[in-house]
Protein backbone atom coordinates (compact mmCIF):
# COMPACT_ATOMS: atom_id res chain seq x y z
CA UNK A 1 0.00 0.00 0.00
CA UNK A 2 1.48 3.39 -1.08
CA UNK A 3 1.89 6.41 1.23
CA UNK A 4 0.17 8.70 -1.26
CA UNK A 5 -3.00 10.35 -0.07
CA UNK A 6 -6.12 8.77 -1.32
CA UNK A 7 -8.91 10.94 -2.70
CA UNK A 8 -12.50 10.05 -1.81
CA UNK A 9 -14.83 10.99 -4.61
CA UNK A 10 -18.43 11.95 -3.66
CA UNK A 11 -21.06 10.43 -5.86
CA UNK A 12 -22.70 12.93 -8.12
CA UNK A 13 -26.48 13.28 -8.28
CA UNK A 14 -28.26 14.43 -11.32
CA UNK A 15 -29.66 17.95 -11.03
CA UNK A 16 -33.15 16.67 -11.71
CA UNK A 17 -33.16 14.60 -8.49
CA UNK A 18 -32.16 17.47 -6.26
CA UNK A 19 -34.71 19.68 -7.91
CA UNK A 20 -37.45 17.11 -7.30
CA UNK A 21 -36.56 16.88 -3.61
CA UNK A 22 -36.55 20.61 -3.21
CA UNK A 23 -39.86 21.01 -5.00
CA UNK A 24 -41.66 18.16 -3.25
CA UNK A 25 -45.36 18.73 -2.87
CA UNK A 26 -46.22 19.38 0.82
CA UNK A 27 -49.66 17.90 0.31
CA UNK A 28 -48.11 14.46 -0.13
CA UNK A 29 -47.73 14.16 3.72
CA UNK A 30 -50.62 12.48 5.57
CA UNK A 31 -53.11 15.14 6.55
CA UNK A 32 -53.53 15.92 10.28
CA UNK A 33 -57.12 15.56 11.48
CA UNK A 34 -58.65 18.91 12.24
CA UNK A 35 -61.43 17.78 14.65
CA UNK A 36 -62.01 15.25 17.45
CA UNK A 37 -64.49 13.31 15.36
CA UNK A 38 -61.96 12.88 12.58
CA UNK A 39 -59.39 11.73 15.15
CA UNK A 40 -61.82 9.20 16.57
CA UNK A 41 -62.62 7.91 13.09
CA UNK A 42 -58.97 7.30 12.29
CA UNK A 43 -58.36 3.59 11.83
CA UNK A 44 -54.71 3.63 12.86
CA UNK A 45 -55.43 4.73 16.48
CA UNK A 46 -56.94 2.40 19.08
CA UNK A 47 -59.60 4.06 21.21
CA UNK A 48 -61.63 1.08 22.36
CA UNK A 49 -60.91 -0.35 25.81
CA UNK A 50 -58.93 -3.53 25.65
CA UNK A 51 -60.42 -6.45 27.53
CA UNK A 52 -57.78 -8.89 28.70
CA UNK A 53 -59.24 -12.29 29.30
CA UNK A 54 -57.32 -14.12 32.06
CA UNK A 55 -56.25 -17.66 31.34
CA UNK A 56 -58.58 -20.33 32.68
CA UNK A 57 -57.78 -21.59 36.17
CA UNK A 58 -56.67 -25.19 36.51
CA UNK A 59 -59.29 -27.56 37.76
CA UNK A 60 -58.98 -28.36 41.49
CA UNK A 61 -57.42 -31.69 42.28
CA UNK A 62 -59.59 -34.41 43.70
CA UNK A 63 -59.23 -34.65 47.52
CA UNK A 64 -57.50 -37.76 48.83
CA UNK A 65 -59.38 -40.41 50.76
CA UNK A 66 -57.74 -39.27 53.98
CA UNK A 67 -58.85 -35.66 53.50
CA UNK A 68 -62.33 -36.82 52.64
CA UNK A 69 -62.44 -38.99 55.76
CA UNK A 70 -61.27 -36.10 57.98
CA UNK A 71 -63.90 -33.85 56.45
CA UNK A 72 -66.62 -36.38 57.19
CA UNK A 73 -65.36 -36.94 60.75
CA UNK A 74 -65.26 -33.21 61.53
CA UNK A 75 -68.67 -32.75 59.98
CA UNK A 76 -70.03 -35.54 62.19
CA UNK A 77 -68.41 -34.03 65.29
CA UNK A 78 -69.90 -30.67 64.42
CA UNK A 79 -73.37 -32.18 64.20
CA UNK A 80 -72.92 -34.06 67.49
CA UNK A 81 -71.40 -31.20 69.50
CA UNK A 82 -73.59 -28.46 68.12
CA UNK A 83 -76.41 -29.03 70.67
CA UNK A 84 -73.88 -29.04 73.52
CA UNK A 85 -72.28 -25.83 72.29
CA UNK A 86 -75.69 -24.25 71.85
CA UNK A 87 -76.66 -25.25 75.39
CA UNK A 88 -73.50 -23.78 76.91
CA UNK A 89 -73.88 -20.66 74.81
CA UNK A 90 -77.41 -20.06 76.04
CA UNK A 91 -76.73 -21.00 79.67
CA UNK A 92 -73.26 -19.45 79.96
CA UNK A 93 -74.36 -16.71 82.44
CA UNK A 94 -75.26 -19.53 84.87
CA UNK A 95 -72.64 -22.08 83.86
CA UNK A 96 -69.73 -19.73 84.49
CA UNK A 97 -70.70 -19.48 88.17
CA UNK A 98 -71.15 -23.24 88.39
CA UNK A 99 -67.69 -23.82 86.92
CA UNK A 100 -66.21 -21.23 89.25
CA UNK A 101 -67.80 -22.96 92.25
CA UNK A 102 -66.42 -26.33 91.13
CA UNK A 103 -62.95 -24.83 90.76
CA UNK A 104 -63.10 -23.33 94.25
CA UNK A 105 -64.29 -26.65 95.68
CA UNK A 106 -61.42 -28.49 93.99
CA UNK A 107 -58.86 -26.03 95.36
CA UNK A 108 -60.33 -26.36 98.87
CA UNK A 109 -60.18 -30.15 98.55
CA UNK A 110 -56.49 -30.02 97.65
CA UNK A 111 -55.76 -27.69 100.55
CA UNK A 112 -57.66 -29.89 103.01
CA UNK A 113 -55.93 -33.00 101.71
CA UNK A 114 -52.48 -31.47 102.08
CA UNK A 115 -53.29 -30.21 105.56
CA UNK A 116 -54.51 -33.69 106.50
CA UNK A 117 -51.33 -35.29 105.23
CA UNK A 118 -49.18 -32.80 107.10
CA UNK A 119 -51.09 -33.26 110.33
CA UNK A 120 -50.96 -37.03 109.99
CA UNK A 121 -47.22 -36.94 109.50
CA UNK A 122 -46.83 -34.69 112.50
CA UNK A 123 -48.96 -36.97 114.64
CA UNK A 124 -47.18 -40.11 113.48
CA UNK A 125 -44.15 -39.78 115.78
CA UNK A 126 -46.44 -39.11 118.76
CA UNK A 127 -48.50 -42.20 118.12
CA UNK A 128 -45.32 -44.18 117.57
CA UNK A 129 -43.85 -43.05 120.88
CA UNK A 130 -47.03 -43.89 122.73
CA UNK A 131 -47.04 -47.42 121.35
CA UNK A 132 -44.40 -50.00 122.12
CA UNK A 133 -41.57 -50.29 119.60
CA UNK A 134 -42.63 -52.49 116.71
CA UNK A 135 -40.49 -55.32 115.48
CA UNK A 136 -41.20 -58.13 113.02
CA UNK A 137 -42.41 -61.54 114.03
CA UNK A 138 -39.63 -63.69 115.42
CA UNK A 139 -40.45 -66.77 113.35
CA UNK A 140 -40.77 -64.80 110.10
CA UNK A 141 -37.48 -63.02 110.71
CA UNK A 142 -35.72 -66.30 111.49
CA UNK A 143 -37.07 -67.91 108.31
CA UNK A 144 -36.06 -64.84 106.29
CA UNK A 145 -32.49 -64.94 107.55
CA UNK A 146 -32.26 -68.66 106.85
CA UNK A 147 -33.41 -68.19 103.24
CA UNK A 148 -31.03 -65.29 102.75
CA UNK A 149 -28.14 -67.25 104.28
CA UNK A 150 -28.71 -70.04 101.77
CA UNK A 151 -28.33 -67.56 98.90
CA UNK A 152 -25.25 -66.03 100.48
CA UNK A 153 -23.71 -69.49 100.95
CA UNK A 154 -23.85 -69.84 97.15
CA UNK A 155 -22.08 -66.51 96.68
CA UNK A 156 -25.28 -64.75 95.59
CA UNK A 157 -24.84 -61.79 97.93
CA UNK A 158 -26.87 -59.37 95.75
CA UNK A 159 -29.92 -61.63 95.76
CA UNK A 160 -29.61 -62.30 99.49
CA UNK A 161 -29.50 -58.57 100.29
CA UNK A 162 -32.47 -57.81 98.02
CA UNK A 163 -34.42 -60.61 99.70
CA UNK A 164 -33.83 -58.99 103.09
CA UNK A 165 -35.12 -55.65 101.81
CA UNK A 166 -38.19 -57.00 100.01
CA UNK A 167 -39.41 -59.19 102.84
CA UNK A 168 -38.75 -56.62 105.54
CA UNK A 169 -40.83 -54.08 103.60
CA UNK A 170 -43.53 -56.71 103.25
CA UNK A 171 -43.45 -57.33 107.01
CA UNK A 172 -43.94 -53.64 107.78
CA UNK A 173 -46.73 -53.28 105.21
CA UNK A 174 -48.56 -56.28 106.65
CA UNK A 175 -48.22 -55.15 110.27
CA UNK A 176 -48.60 -51.38 109.78
CA UNK A 177 -50.40 -50.71 106.47
CA UNK A 178 -50.89 -47.03 107.30
CA UNK A 179 -47.12 -46.57 107.44
CA UNK A 180 -46.37 -47.85 103.96
CA UNK A 181 -47.90 -46.50 100.76
CA UNK A 182 -47.75 -48.38 97.43
CA UNK A 183 -45.30 -45.80 96.08
CA UNK A 184 -43.03 -45.84 99.15
CA UNK A 185 -39.34 -46.42 98.50
CA UNK A 186 -36.68 -47.92 100.73
CA UNK A 187 -35.19 -44.48 101.33
CA UNK A 188 -38.57 -43.14 102.47
CA UNK A 189 -39.01 -46.09 104.82
CA UNK A 190 -35.54 -45.54 106.21
CA UNK A 191 -36.59 -41.97 107.12
CA UNK A 192 -40.06 -42.90 108.41
CA UNK A 193 -40.51 -41.21 111.80
CA UNK A 194 -42.81 -43.98 113.06
CA UNK A 195 -40.00 -46.54 112.90
CA UNK A 196 -37.51 -46.92 115.67
CA UNK A 197 -33.92 -45.84 115.31
CA UNK A 198 -32.86 -49.46 115.05
CA UNK A 199 -35.32 -50.10 112.21
CA UNK A 200 -34.31 -46.95 110.31
CA UNK A 201 -30.65 -47.88 110.62
CA UNK A 202 -31.37 -51.38 109.31
CA UNK A 203 -33.33 -50.08 106.33
CA UNK A 204 -30.65 -47.52 105.58
CA UNK A 205 -27.88 -50.12 105.58
CA UNK A 206 -29.82 -52.61 103.46
CA UNK A 207 -31.29 -50.12 100.95
CA UNK A 208 -27.93 -48.41 100.39
CA UNK A 209 -26.37 -51.69 99.32
CA UNK A 210 -29.34 -52.72 97.18
CA UNK A 211 -29.23 -49.39 95.32
CA UNK A 212 -25.51 -49.81 94.76
CA UNK A 213 -26.12 -53.27 93.33
CA UNK A 214 -28.95 -52.16 91.02
CA UNK A 215 -27.90 -48.71 89.84
CA UNK A 216 -24.12 -48.63 90.21
CA UNK A 217 -23.81 -52.06 88.56
CA UNK A 218 -21.44 -53.22 91.28
CA UNK A 219 -21.78 -56.68 92.72
CA UNK A 220 -21.98 -56.84 96.49
CA UNK A 221 -19.17 -58.43 98.41
CA UNK A 222 -19.33 -60.76 101.37
CA UNK A 223 -18.66 -57.80 103.68
CA UNK A 224 -21.65 -55.94 102.22
CA UNK A 225 -23.89 -58.91 102.82
CA UNK A 226 -22.67 -59.38 106.38
CA UNK A 227 -23.29 -55.69 107.16
CA UNK A 228 -26.84 -55.85 105.76
CA UNK A 229 -27.55 -59.11 107.61
CA UNK A 230 -26.24 -57.76 110.89
CA UNK A 231 -28.41 -54.63 110.53
CA UNK A 232 -31.55 -56.69 109.94
CA UNK A 233 -30.75 -59.15 112.74
CA UNK A 234 -30.26 -56.25 115.14
CA UNK A 235 -33.56 -54.72 114.05
CA UNK A 236 -35.47 -58.01 114.29
CA UNK A 237 -33.53 -59.06 117.39
CA UNK A 238 -32.80 -62.43 115.91
CA UNK A 239 -29.60 -64.28 116.56
CA UNK A 240 -28.97 -67.43 114.57
CA UNK A 241 -25.80 -69.02 113.38
CA UNK A 242 -24.88 -67.64 109.97
CA UNK A 243 -24.17 -70.20 107.27
CA UNK A 244 -20.63 -70.15 105.95
CA UNK A 245 -20.24 -68.69 102.46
Amino acid sequence: MSNAAQTITRPSFPPEASREVALADPTSVAPVPESWSELREARDIQFEELTIVPPPLPEPAEPSWFSQMLREVFAWLGEVLFPVAAFFGESWPVMKWVLLALLIAFVLYLIARNIGLISRRRQMPRSATSEPEWQPDQKESTALLQDADELAAQGRFDEATRLLLQRSVRQIAAAKPDWVEPSSTARELAALPALSDRARAAFGAISERVERSLFALRSLSKEDWEAARAAYADFARVEIKQASA
